[in-house]
């Protein structure tokens, strides 16, 4: 956890969508504005960590598209809203990347492959994966940060679990109270 302490501007957060800044949907998908709902206390603590890390780019798997089950259309609405949202709380995220295969189809832009991290290191070349975090709720989150060298945070919400997470927290804002106590401590 000493890494903690070294988190400047420099840093770039990644963060998983589902679970992580709206509530999951057990067994489906957020398919609409109607269904995405925040997790509470998340706009605030993306408005902190909007202040602390030079980038914050989501990773989501949403095969819902390969599925049939919604429209890339109907997933950039949702990301719209998503991010109005997350930007009127005074937070921002600087990219979504989203990959619609289904998990059959074993393609490394889905995690826990690396295809999304390597595409937000392309477009934004200051990233360094030895200075990021990937915040996630899945063990397939967890790998995709362990594949590219990233520091590792497993959300429980509410779930008994084991972890190879650097750090295990309950949720976004939990983490970012054990952050702010390391970093004051």
């Amino acid at each position: 956890m000493d890494f903690l302490n070294d988190i400047n501007s420099e840093w770039t957060l990644f963060l998983d969508r589902d679970g992580v800044i709206n509530q999951k949907i057990d067994n489906d998908y957020v398919k609409s504005i109607d269904e995405f709902e925040f997790i509470p206390g998340v706009l605030n603590t993306l408005k902190d960590f909007a202040s602390l890390f030079g980038r914050i780019v989501v990773v989501t798997n949403q095969q819902g598209i390969g599925k049939g089950l919604m429209s890339e259309s109907n997933l950039q609405e949702v990301h719209g809203y998503m991010l109005e949202k997350i930007q009127d709380a005074g937070g921002r995220i600087d990219q979504i990347y989203f990959a619609p295969q289904l998990a059959s189809e074993n393609s490394n832009y889905r995690k826990p492959g690396t295809g999304m991290g390597l595409k937000a290191k392309e477009e934004f070349p200051e990233i360094q994966f030895e200075k990021s975090i990937l915040i996630g709720d899945s063990e397939s989150d967890i790998e995709f940060g362990i594949n590219l060298g990233i520091k590792t945070v497993m959300l429980k919400n509410n779930r008994q679990l084991e972890s190879k997470a650097d750090i295990i927290c309950q949720n976004l804002n939990d983490f970012k109270n054990q952050l702010e106590q390391f970093r004051n401590a």
